[in-house]
């Protein structure tokens, strides 16, 4: 099943259901997590209180997509409750990359390859153990979250803007404080990749940028192997293209390990938040030598996931000018 939010053309909200190719709209509903929590409270699973609603009118989400009006699959009305965050050096690497690592000395190997041998040695702990924490990152809150189809808006400070296709687990925080996963969806984990290659130290800052994931929520199990396609396109044609790989068989984490590290903290499992946590990747035009710039549109495929995620690249024109902090 997947799921996605929209507004309609009267300018209310909607949740779409699509199975087997036509998406149709779930009556009555007009959040995600309105229905999550409304599964919650019932005792069921998010499919089942979906289907007791039954089936409604027919909507063309191509045509929503193509007109802007396609939200992300899952949001809070308060966006400060809304939690952008991921996981770094998840992802096996090229066969080179892996062969470079273990021939070198353990002396030599930088803070990334060591952590990246973390999780190759110990990411998929057997059931009932803690396996290596994994690095983490966060991106900012429900204000970095951007549309399908939306611009991603690279600051005037910023020394890049480069797209990172994953996979986002989808998550909400039950009122009784338990964690449980909506789904997960197709992401650009947009990065400042020239910002984090002249400091590993300033791998924060560099995450600090909007984010976009959906269109559609995929609800139940992720496959184990996940495959899609990232292209970046400009002036009407594509400039770069590469396949990606997803989903456990492909990572050096299992989702249960990366899931355990970010919820083991009471911050993150306060009742009603809503979470968007990002699995990583492994495959960047930037690692190519491509260089991007506005006008550029990032496109990701992947039908596992539903359709495709589309964004073009803007930058801001909020200059150099330093910030002032006033005192009161």
């Amino acid at each position: 099943m997947l799921l996605s939010q929209l507004m309609l053309l009267d300018g209310s909200r909607a949740v779409a259901m699509r199975l087997d190719g036509q998406a149709r709209l779930v009556p009555g509903a007009v959040s995600i997590r309105d229905l999550a929590l409304e599964a919650l409270a019932a005792g069921r699973d998010l499919a089942a209180q979906i289907a007791l609603r039954g089936e409604g009118a027919p909507v063309d989400l191509t045509g929503a997509l193509r007109d802007g009006r396609v939200l992300v699959p899952v949001d809070h009305p308060d966006p400060a409750h809304m939690h952008l965050t991921g996981t770094g050096l998840t992802h096996l690497g090229s066969a080179a990359t892996r062969d470079a690592m273990h021939q070198t000395a353990d002396a030599q190997m930088t803070d990334s390859m060591r952590m990246f041998r973390m999780g190759l040695e110990d990411g998929k702990p057997e059931a009932g153990r803690i396996g290596a924490q994994p690095e983490w990152f966060w991106k900012g809150n429900g204000h970095a979250a951007v549309p399908p189809g939306a611009p991603l808006a690279s600051p005037g400070f910023a020394l890049d803007g480069g797209e990172e296709p994953e996979i986002a687990g989808l998550y909400l925080i039950a009122p009784d404080g338990r964690p449980v996963r909506l789904g997960f969806a197709l992401a650009n984990e947009f990065s400042d990749h020239v910002t984090e290659r002249g400091n590993y130290l300033w791998l924060a800052h560099s995450k600090l940028r909007p984010a976009s994931f959906g269109p559609e929520m995929r609800v139940g199990p992720l496959p184990d192997h996940v495959q899609g396609t990232s292209r970046l396109i400009r002036d009407g044609r594509t400039l770069w293209e590469k396949p990606f790989l997803s989903g456990e068989a492909n990572m050096t984490h299992s989702l249960a390990n990366l899931e355990h590290h970010h919820f083991k903290y009471d911050l993150h499992r306060q009742p009603g938040d809503v979470h968007v946590h990002f699995f990583g990747t492994a495959t960047l035009s930037f690692a190519d030598g491509i260089r991007t710039q506005p006008g550029d549109r990032f496109r990701i495929d992947c039908p596992d996931l539903g359709l495709p995620l589309e964004n073009p690249l803007t930058r801001l024109d909020d200059g150099q000018t330093a910030i002032a902090v006033a005192a009161l």
